[in-house]
C-alpha cells in the first residue's frame, strides 16, 4: 500500500505484540479484542507514545519507525491526532483554547482561525468559549476529535470515543462521524468493544487478542467466516460445534459435513478433505424459525428440531437456547422478534423446527480445546 498506514509490531513484554494491520486514506480499521487484547498499544506506539521492540511503521511513504534501521520518529513530529478514551480537555481552558493547546508551533493570530474552523467543522460553532464541565459528553467529544483534526494529521486514531457517552448521543455521533470520514482524506483506526459499532462504522476489522493479530479483513466476513474458533468466540458467535466431512457436490457448489446424525448442506468449502474432522459456526440471522401455521419451502434447508430450553425476552427481541438431539450436548442459540415468538406460541419447553441455511455454515479446523462437546 502505497499510502495511508502500516504498521507491525513485536515485542515479547511488558506487554506482549504480534500485530500487523494497514488503513488506506478515507477508510476506518476497527481493532477489537477483550481488554488488555493491546488495541490502545498499538495505537500508542502509532502515535509515538510508546516504543515496541521491533516492527515498523509507515504513513503515507514516510518512516515513523524501524527498529532494524534505528528510525524512531518523536511524537511531535509524527502528524497524528488522538482522541484519547477520557477525552483528555484541559478543564480550565475553553473549547477553543483546548483546540489552539494543539497549534503550540503556529502564530497566535493562525492558532485562533484554524481552531474556529475545526469547531465549525464538527458542529460546535458558538461554543467555542464554553469549559468542558459547561459541555455535554458528546460535545466534549467533539472538542477532542476537532483538536485531534486541527494539526491536519495523516492518521486519526480514537480510543473507544463513545464509551463516554449514552446510547442516543452515541447513535448521533455515529451519523457524524459517518459524515466527517467522507470529508477526511486520512486513515481513522477506531479502538472499541463494540462489535455492532464495527460492523457499523468499518471499512476493515482487525481482531486482536493477547497483542496478536488473529484476523485482518472486511468486517461482515471476519464475524461470520472466522479463520479459528478462538475468533469466532471473541466476535460473540456462539453456535460452535463438530461435525465430520462426508463429501463435497461440486456440480451444487455444496460439502455435506455429518452432524449429531443429521447430513448438513453447507457452502461449498473444499480446503476440507472428505472424513477430516472440522469445528463448524453458524450466526444467528441464518438460522430460519419454522412457521407453525405455513410450512414454507425454504424449511426444507437443513431442517433440525429440538425443544426451548430457555425464552429470554430482550426488549423487542426474544432469545431462543434449543436442544437439538438432548439436552447433554451444546444447544443452539437464535433471537427472534417479540411478535413472531408469541405468534408462534414460543414458551421454554415448546418443540419447534429450525432450518440451518447453507451459505451460513462455515467451516474451520478442528479445535477440541475450544468446543465442549466430543465429536458426534
Amino acid at each position: 500500500m502505497a499510502e495511508g498506514i502500516r504498521v507491525r509490531l513485536r515485542q515479547r513484554g511488558p506487554i506482549p505484540l504480534d500485530a500487523t494491520l494497514e488503513c488506506a486514506p478515507g477508510k476506518v480499521l476497527a481493532l477489537v479484542g477483550p481488554s488488555g487484547s493491546g488495541k490502545t498499544t498499538v495505537l500508542r506506539a502509532i502515535a509515538g507514545l510508546l516504543r515496541a521492540g521491533e516492527g515498523e511503521i509507515h504513513s503515507n511513504g514516510e518512516c515513523w519507525f524501524d527498529s532494524r534501521r534505528g528510525v524512531d520518529v518523536e511524537t511531535r513530529r509524527r502528524r497524528v491526532g488522538y482522541v484519547f478514551q477520557n477525552y483528555a480537555l484541559f478543564p480550565h481552558l475553553s473549547a477553543l483554547h483546548n483546540v489552539m493547546e494543539a497549534l503550540l508551533d503556529r502564530p497566535v493570530a493562525e492558532r485562533e482561525q484554524r481552531a474556529r474552523d475545526v469547531l465549525a467543522r464538527v458542529r460546535l460553532a458558538g461554543l467555542e468559549g464554553r469549559v468542558p464541565a459547561a459541555l455535554s459528553g458528546g460535545q466534549q467529544q467533539r472538542v477532542a476529535v476537532a483538536r485531534a483534526l486541527a494539526r491536519e494529521p495523516q492518521v486519526l486514531l480514537l480510543d473507544e470515543p463513545f464509551s463516554a457517552v449514552d446510547r442516543a448521543t452515541r447513535q448521533r455521533l455515529y451519523r457524524e462521524l459517518a459524515e466527517l470520514r467522507r470529508d477526511l482524506a486520512m486513515p481513522v483506526i477506531l479502538v472499541t468493544h463494540d462489535l455492532d459499532e464495527a460492523l457499523m462504522l468499518a471499512d476493515q476489522l482487525c481482531v486482536l487478542h493477547q497483542g496478536r493479530t488473529l484476523q485482518f479483513g472486511d468486517p461482515y466476513a471476519v464475524m461470520t467466516r472466522p479463520d479459528t474458533v478462538e475468533v469466532a468466540q471473541l466476535v460473540g458467535l456462539r453456535n460452535v460445534f463438530r461435525a465430520g466431512v462426508v463429501g463435497h457436490d461440486e456440480a451444487r457448489a455444496l460439502t455435506i459435513i455429518e452432524w449429531r446424525g443429521h447430513r448438513l448442506e453447507v457452502r461449498l468449502q473444499v480446503a476440507f478433505a472428505p472424513g477430516a474432522q472440522v469445528t463448524w459456526v453458524i450466526p444467528q440471522g441464518h438460522i430460519m424459525l419454522h412457521r407453525r401455521d405455513r410450512p414454507s419451502r425454504g424449511e426444507r434447508e437443513n431442517p433440525v428440531s429440538g425443544p426451548v430450553i430457555e425464552c429470554l425476552p430482550l426488549g423487542e427481541n426474544v432469545a431462543l437456547t434449543v436442544a437439538v438431539n438432548g439436552p447433554d450436548r451444546p444447544p443452539l442459540f437464535l433471537t427472534v422478534p417479540a411478535h413472531v415468538a408469541r405468534r408462534n406460541g414460543i414458551a421454554t419447553g415448546v418443540e419447534i423446527g429450525l432450518s440451518l441455511l447453507a451459505d451460513g455454515i462455515h467451516l474451520m479446523p478442528s479445535d477440541d480445546t475450544r468446543t465442549p462437546a466430543k465429536p458426534r
